[in-house]
């Protein structure tokens, strides 16, 4: 019997104990021609029988190379067997025999649990016996994709593939699993998918003209979901290949390519590095790899990025980031908040009925609802934590509450990724700038209704020598998705969401200079101001500072304070 890295193939009759007890006679006949054609076909196909059939209803059969396995599993089927049909399926791991000369652990066990899932006559394959057969499959045999599902209690999900013959039954029913499906290694969802409809078309779309797409937006606006919700529209353009990486938990660079073979549940191969494991697993397949949550790890994700794609044709990368990866060829889609005339207010209504199943709205509430969601700047999260407030709060009393929004909406458990919250989030983003970032993004927290380059760089560094500077970590900050950048006719115009000015302000009150920035914030508009008193300047005044002046900027009393 062959030890080390082994392939076997696990069969049994389909309604063994009905079969038996309706057709005692032809099941003995049966049962010894399955006994003749085992100890027949196995071996031809140099394998070895290591559970005898005659006793029982099932056999195990052992082989050295995965191509004789899956041979092998095919002359099984095409046997004449008459009253019964077999269930295969054909795993490929590490065995070790036991005292007693048997195998023993997870490969055989995994094995048995990918058999349980087929009918009769049906050959399923697992993901690591496809890669090794996949291009040395015998004449008129093919293989189907049929997803990745849960075997058991076995922590690790399984691709199965279906190992197809022109003699043998093709169709089968759905795969006898007990619900535990899981998707071609998307996360499952529990709660539904609100809105977003035309967006997640046009990145599908994206997906399918550019190998890299970078999903780029501030914390907190569903990145991840959308990423996703793209991935899974996406299943059946990559051929069933995509798989899911998440990022969140790592803290060294080193662990990222290490963190994909694992989502991809590929073992470590001795001799090669984990990137060239990923490279020669992916090939030449036509495949979607999601990494989620790349913004803390933005230089080894850009290695790794630039790598696959140079080495695997085929492969697609979608990249969820609070930033761009940089890297050439790269499509970055700013991810916008939800629209506050609809989607905003169906997220809220869908997740506080979560909370509490008869929740609804009516008209005079709408306002209200949709004020909510305003003041959270229609981010996904923020609605999600303020929906789920309806259990023990009223709307007019959930508004009240969002003079403080980190302390009402404090988050909400889950699971593996820990506390999920509002100020979490922001936090997360402020903790990955560098010095000179943090200072201007607390600084640009004076701005309530946006503001322009000149006034940051004002506002930002009161040394006209480093003034020059400010472009530089205002760009940082927008990539970083901290600060937006829109254009306002011919000039552009930026601005902080009001959620995460919050936490700026924060901040800048934390560093002892928040009255020194103000009376700067103040002079500088006073200035302008007083400009606009002298009738000989007026005009020229008018037309330089039209984009500052139409927005209310310089008549917003709140700014002096």
């Amino acid at each position: 019997m062959p030890t080390g890295t082994v392939t076997l193939l696990l069969a049994d009759v389909e309604g063994f104990e009905r079969l038996w007890e309706t057709q005692p006679e032809q099941m003995t006949a049966a049962l010894a021609r399955l006994d003749r054609a085992a100890s027949e076909i196995v071996p031809a196909h140099d394998g070895v029988v290591a559970i005898e059939p005659g006793a029982r209803d099932s056999f195990m059969a052992a082989f050295a190379h995965a191509t004789d396995a899956v041979a092998c599993a095919v002359e099984l089927q095409r046997a004449p067997l008459s009253a019964i049909r077999l269930r295969v399926g054909v795993h490929t791991g590490e065995v070790r025999l036991s005292d007693a000369g048997d195998y023993g652990g997870p490969t055989p066990e995994r094995a048995g649990r990918l058999r349980d899932l087929a009918h009769g006559g049906q050959i399923l394959l697992s993901g690591i016996t496809r890669d090794l057969v996949v291009d040395q499959v015998p004449d008129d045999t093919w293989l189907t994709d049929l997803g990745t599902h849960q075997l058991g209690d076995f922590p690790r999900p399984e691709r199965v593939v279906q190992l197809c013959h022109s003699d043998l039954d093709a169709e089968f029913p759905p795969l006898r699993t007990t619900g535990s499906s899981v998707p071609h290694g998307l996360p499952v969802q529990l709660t539904r998918f609100v809105g977003r409809v035309t967006l997640t078309n046009d990145v599908v779309k994206a997906l399918s003209e550019n190998r890299l797409v970078t999903l780029a937006g501030p914390g907190g606006v569903g990145k991840t979901r959308l990423a996703v919700q793209v991935a899974a529209q996406a299943v059946a353009e990559f051929d069933g290949n995509v798989w899911f990486v998440d990022l969140t938990p790592l803290t060294g660079p080193e662990m990222v390519p290490v963190a994909a073979i694992r989502a991809l549940g590929l073992p470590d191969q001795p001799g090669r590095s984990a990137v060239e494991t990923l490279a020669r697993f992916l090939g030449d397949r036509r495949a979607l790899l999601v990494l989620d949550n790349c913004e803390h790890l933005i230089d080894v994700c850009a290695e790794l990025t630039v790598s696959l794609l140079g080495g695997c044709p085929q492969l697609t990368i979608l990249t969820a980031s609070r930033e761009p990866m940089g890297v050439a060829g790269e499509l970055t889609w700013r991810v916008p908040s939800l629209s506050l005339t609809d989607e905003a207010i169906e997220l809220f209504v869908d997740r506080a009925r979560l909370s509490r199943p008869d929740f609804s709205i009516a008209v005079d509430d709408t306002a209200a609802v949709r004020e909510i969601c305003d003041r959270l700047d229609g981010l996904p999260l923020a609605i999600e934590l303020a929906a789920a407030r309806v259990r023990m709060m009223s709307l007019t009393e959930i508004l009240d509450g969002l003079r403080n929004r980190f302390r009402l909406l404090p988050g909400v458990r889950a699971g593996v990724r820990g506390k999920k919250t509002l100020g979490g989030s922001v936090d997360w983003s402020h903790a990955l700038l560098s010095e000179p970032e943090r200072t201007l993004f607390r600084r640009l927290a004076v701005f309530r209704a946006g503001f322009d380059l000149d006034a940051a760089r004002v506002i930002g560094d009161c040394d006209p020598a480093q003034q020059h500077e400010v472009l530089e970590r205002l760009a940082q900050l927008v990539d970083k998705s901290l600060v937006l950048a829109e254009n306002a006719g011919d000039r552009t115009r930026f601005r902080i969401l009001e959620t995460v000015r919050h936490f700026a302000m924060a901040k800048l009150r934390e560093s002892g200079e928040a009255d020194e920035v103000r009376t700067r914030h103040r002079d500088y508009y006073a200035a302008m101001a007083a400009l606009l008193d002298s009738p000989a300047d007026a005009d020229s005044v008018k037309v330089n500072y039209e984009g500052r002046l139409t927005d209310g900027t310089v008549f917003d009393s709140s700014y002096m304070n």
